[in-house]
């Protein structure tokens, strides 16, 4: 896959084909003066667990992936905080009202989208969903929505790199987490 600058090839500003490599994460223009620099976007994901150890998932509805296993979440758009946008991916696609979240870790992605490689961050969330959850509806880019037990889960049925193997990480942790802090069960495995 080619690099996300290779794309562009006329200076957004005057459209001067004089957009020229400034360093690995910039193109300048040599006619106006103009860098634009290719930084990643923000991307969010969300372990929603409930409390009979259980994972929200949802199945994705389009491409890439389409079919697949993935997290709630996505994009967050300008004028959001990371974590307004963790809320909003999370109504969107699952009908939930979520207003506690705890950040987990980040890793760099290249998510494909229209043929282009989208450097972002990813930046993936514990949520906590406890008593009686309201009933999950599908919505968005999300096909299907259904709780999986937390031992069930399987990284293999992730169509994103990315998320897969922020799966793998979360399942890793969770153990631990579940046999040092969490109220319910250790998990077996």
């Amino acid at each position: 896959m080619e690099h996300p600058l290779e794309i562009f090839k006329y200076c957004p500003v005057c459209g001067s084909e004089h957009f020229e490599v400034h360093n690995f994460k910039s193109k300048k223009c040599c006619d106006c003066g103009f860098t634009y620099y290719a930084n990643p976007c923000s991307a969010t994901a969300a372990f929603i667990v409930n409390d009979n150890d259980e994972m929200l998932v949802v199945r994705r509805a389009k491409e890439p992936a389409k079919g697949t296993l993935d997290l709630p979440g996505g994009f967050v758009d300008m004028g959001e905080t990371v974590e307004e946008g963790m809320v909003r991916e999370i109504k969107e696609e699952t009908g939930l009202d979520i207003t506690n979240i705890q950040y987990l870790f980040s890793s760099p992605n290249v998510y494909v989208y229209s043929g282009m490689g989208v450097h972002t961050l990813d930046m993936d969330y514990l949520v906590r969903v406890h008593g009686v959850v309201p009933a999950i509806k599908a919505a968005d880019d999300a096909a299907e929505a259904l709780w999986i037990p937390i031992a069930q889960v399987n990284p293999a049925e992730f169509g994103l790199t990315s998320i897969r193997n922020a799966v793998i990480r979360f399942l890793r942790e969770y153990k631990h987490w579940a046999g040092a802090i969490h109220t319910a069960p250790a998990l077996e495995g």
